[in-house]
């Protein structure tokens, strides 16, 4: 059973550049640079710093859809005919061509990542790569980096705004895609930090990523379009199900004592799970009450809150949309956090166990809660934990919200083909058809039955699915491994498999 959080924020949220973690063991943040180098070209960045094979490179993937340097660097590995590289971005999109064209040519032996999809996760599972493949959280992400245990020779860190000082900001230029939450750890521990950035300015007033670090500077015409951070994954749901998922939820979590003053919250980027954001707000007004404070990815809805004087904080490790961009530039209380802050399992008190509730999607679930959102049923990679495995953990109550039944198949299965989340961290799945407590949680159980709100078990929701699907087909899958997926400490909570049925 969770541990009730302390219900103050911390006091330790600091600055970009304050975050590294004072334990022994932790490796040491890389030694400061002296001076920052000025390139026109990722060929000068490369021959300067004599890169070559089997390198080690990581990105961010704050401009998501719209990134431009990963496919630019990836291109400059191919033209040097550079082999056996590593490779660790924190996601992957399908727009990351650059990436999929190194795997067929056989250049990539390691990919260290938190979500991939599109013909990258495709290639992996033909059984291409020819070392490891590697799904981690994005708090998992840095505690290895900080840690020592995943090491970066270099990386190159999208940046909208560089000053000549090296000091870098993602909420200003024209390609401005707000907070990088996910590049501190890269900044900060990686051997060679390069920034590339496609507007250089005198001097920056406030910075997110500190010029101590920087090794170098490449100058672009472009480093992406910052239009691309904004998919149809981060508007809210018009399904009429998926609107009583969401109205259901409210409900429930208000039963349960959760939408008080002062409460906190995170929901995911899936329309159900920013359909309840929308309805939370919707009750707060009717109770006259605030959050202290939204937390993760922030998206147009939470910056309303935050501006209409619902919500003290948005603590902020991804910008979801542009009005998020926006707001992290004007907005004081829109704080940036690093990925460590918001959910390294190593930090003292990171955001993820400060949460009252989230709310969170699947791609399956299982009678044991245990969730999927790293593949779909038939087994190919359609995503990755991200911070899903993160806030799960750490958050009070957790809350899954699905359809019972998507594209004629049951969400709620036997077992799962992939675990990205145990079923311990799970407290609630919410569905049209009813809702579901884990055994685990008797004090959200009694809460409910005091409540009279009715509840299931995981059999009987099961149950009902089949009624209306009938029972799926057993399917034999390939036993071929491909690679793995790491819980937030770094134990392996599950495989990965190539494409195929037995």
């Amino acid at each position: 059973m969770k541990n009730l959080v302390d219900r103050e924020i911390s006091k330790d949220l600091r600055p970009y550049g304050e975050q590294s973690l004072q334990k022994s063991n932790h490796l040491s943040k890389k030694q400061t640079s002296t001076q920052v180098e000025f390139f026109s070209s990722y060929k000068e960045a490369f021959d300067f710093f004599s890169l070559k094979d089997g390198i080690t490179v990581s990105f961010h993937h704050h401009l998501r859809s719209g990134d431009g340097v990963i496919n630019d660097v990836c291109q400059e590995i191919r033209s040097r005919d550079f082999q056996h590289v590593s490779l660790m971005p924190s996601s992957i999109f399908p727009t990351y061509q650059g990436i999929a064209q190194l795997i067929r040519e056989h250049r990539v032996n390691n990919i260290i990542t938190s979500y991939c999809n599109g013909e990258v996760s495709k290639l992996v599972q033909q059984g291409l790569l020819q070392g490891d493949f590697v799904m981690q959280t994005h708090g998992g992400r840095a505690r290895s980096i900080m840690t020592g245990e995943r090491k970066i020779d270099v990386a190159f860190l999208a940046c909208p705004t560089v000053d000549k000082s090296g000091n870098g900001s993602g909420m200003e230029g024209k390609s401005a895609c707000g907070v990088l939450g996910y590049a501190i750890s890269d900044l900060e521990y990686a051997k060679k930090v390069i920034l590339v950035t496609d507007h250089l300015v005198e001097s920056l007033d406030q910075h997110q990523l500190d010029g101590k670090y920087v090794d170098g500077v490449i100058v672009v015409d472009s480093i992406g379009d910052p239009q691309g951070i904004v998919s149809g994954t981060t508007r809210i749901t018009r399904d009429s199900i998926g609107l009583k998922i969401a109205k259901d939820t409210t409900k429930l979590l208000d039963a349960l004592g959760l939408i008080e003053d002062g409460f906190s919250m995170q929901t995911g980027a899936g329309g159900t799970s920013l359909a309840v954001a929308a309805y939370v707000k919707e009750l707060m007004k009717q109770k006259q009450i605030r959050a202290r404070f939204c937390s993760g990815g922030i998206t147009s809805y939470f910056v309303e809150m935050l501006e209409e004087g619902l919500v003290d904080k948005l603590l902020d490790v991804q910008c979801f949309d542009l009005e998020a961009v926006r707001s992290s530039k004007e907005n004081k209380n829109h704080i940036a956090i690093s990925a460590s802050v918001y959910g390294n399992p190593d930090e003292a008190n990171p955001v993820s166990e400060q949460l009252d509730f989230v709310i969170l999607g699947a791609t399956e679930i299982d009678l044991n809660f245990n969730v999927n959102v790293t593949t779909d049923s038939f087994g190919a990679i359609i995503g990755g934990s991200g911070g899903h495995s993160d806030i799960a953990r750490g958050a009070f109550v957790t809350v899954v919200v699905s359809s019972l039944v998507k594209s004629r198949l049951p969400i709620l299965r036997e077992s799962i083909r992939t675990i990205t989340t145990p079923g311990c961290d799970i407290d609630l799945f919410v569905t049209e058809r009813g809702v579901a407590v884990n055994p685990l949680r008797t004090d959200l159980i009694q809460k409910l039955d005091q409540a009279g709100i009715a509840h299931w078990t995981m059999p009987e929701l099961l149950q009902i699915a089949h009624e209306m699907t009938g029972v799926p087909r057993a399917l034999s899958f390939s036993n071929q491994v491909i690679g793995y997926v790491e819980y937030r400490d770094g134990s392996v909570i599950d495989m990965l498999y190539q494409e195929g049925f037995e």
